[in-house]
């Protein structure tokens, strides 16, 4: 009777920390792109939605799949605001204050949105269900002042919408029950 050497064995795959479906669309973007790298974008954006943030460990499994380093995957990361390193709130208000909407009252609706939530460029409010970032651009020029929730456009904005959008997504919160965007 011979014993097996584990040393023989083929490498088992390692586990992934996302969910089987995001894993196999992983796996298929790979084999999309005839450079790997091009995959890394799309990858990051995935991941976030799933994960909420980019994580050591997203940043790390991403790096190991498409087969670059990891400073690679941050570098590229951190070009991108839409991009996080940091958990968000479950509905993220990106407020643009670039040339046109800052022209048209961007800040002032910016400004508005951190007195109602609380809560400065980046930060979260305590019960985890808005964060706020002021960001560049959001291609929305010419409906400006305008925001993003998540995916969700808001535009021609004056200070005085800032409650009903924000009540719209706690009324959304609570129809579904407190699961995730």
């Amino acid at each position: 009777m011979s014993e097996s050497n584990p040393r023989q064995e083929a490498p088992k795959q390692q586990n992934s920390i996302f969910s089987p479906p995001l894993a196999a669309r992983f796996d298929a973007l790979v084999e999309k792109y005839p450079v790997k790298r091009s995959a890394l974008v799309p990858m990051l954006l995935y991941a976030q939605d799933e994960v909420g943030y980019l994580s050591d460990a997203v940043i790390a499994e991403v790096a190991r799949r498409i087969g670059i380093t990891e400073l690679d995957v941050r570098n590229v990361a951190s070009y991108y605001s839409l991009l996080r390193f940091k958990p968000a709130g479950k509905y993220n208000v990106q407020v643009c204050t670039n040339i046109c909407c800052m022209l048209r009252g961007g800040y002032d609706v910016y400004d508005r949105f951190r007195e109602e939530l609380g809560v400065n460029n980046k930060g979260v409010t305590p019960d985890g269900l808005f964060s706020l970032e002021e960001v560049e651009c959001i291609g929305a020029c010419s409906w400006a002042p305008a925001i993003q929730v998540n995916y969700d456009f808001h535009d021609e904005l004056t200070p005085d919408s800032v409650p009903e959008i924000l009540d719209k997504y706690r009324n959304k919160a609570k129809a579904d029950g407190g699961k995730n965007a």
